[in-house]
């Protein structure tokens, strides 16, 4: 397990399927942990270094009022885990209508560039901090019926990916994970005939966000790295 004492992570999505292994990495690794969530309470986690903030990163301000949260609580911010997200699918792109898309944007790419142009704005002014954020297999390889997800996550790598080249000379990192189906009870539950021995465990993603948040991943930056479990 990597070091993260001392360090401050601020993690969206702290309660979902992997949100909830991902928050239980980083407190175990010693960081402090603000947990943004719709419905998140103190009592998800009960651990001293953890806060509850019961935010939805819908809006610029949303996300400004989340990180301010973060830096009035534990006085700084080190990583920025941005694991919100959604799936829509089930008609092929020239039958999606605008509707569908828009959501897929704003769930997938806009609020990930509102949580990380906050973080970036701070982490920039103190030179050092880490931007890490969860994709999709599918922005690799779209799949049939997908695309309004597959596209707004191509687009989150693209974003990520900018980030870190902009941020190269400031000591900070921005990184994009590519998991294929992990094994969650929300996956479970929606795909009830699949093999979840196939899927990608959770908290194996969890660990390696851990890792690219500590010291010892520094020289990794502008990485879009795919995890495929069994399903390549």
């Amino acid at each position: 397990m990597s070091d993260l004492a001392g360090k401050v992570a601020l993690i969206t999505g702290a309660k979902g399927g992997l949100g909830s292994f991902a928050t239980k990495a980083f407190l175990e690794a010693g960081a402090s942990v603000a947990g943004v969530s719709r419905s998140i309470a103190a009592s998800d986690f009960d651990h001293p270094r953890f806060a509850a903030i019961p935010a939805e990163l819908s809006s610029a301000k949303a996300a400004e009022t989340a990180l301010d949260k973060t830096v009035s609580q534990f006085g700084r911010i080190d990583a920025v885990v941005h694991l919100m997200g959604g799936w829509t699918g089930g008609s092929r792109l020239e039958d999606t209508d605008e509707a569908t898309f828009e959501r897929m944007l704003d769930m997938n790419l806009w609020s990930t560039f509102f949580v990380m142009r906050a973080a970036a704005t701070r982490m920039r002014a103190q030179r050092s901090g880490r931007l890490l954020a969860i994709g999709s297999t599918a922005a690799l390889e779209p799949q049939p019926k997908g695309g309004a997800y597959s596209v707004s996550k191509a687009a989150l790598v693209a974003l990520m990916r900018s980030f870190a080249s902009e941020l190269r000379d400031a000591g900070v990192t921005a990184n994009v994970l590519l998991p294929a189906t992990m094994d969650t009870p929300q996956n479970r539950a929606a795909m009830p005939g699949a093999d979840p021995s196939r899927w990608v465990p959770p908290l194996q993603v969890a660990d390696l966000l851990v890792f690219l948040a500590s010291d010892a991943a520094s020289a990794i930056s502008g990485a879009a790295i795919p995890i495929f479990g069994a399903e390549l």
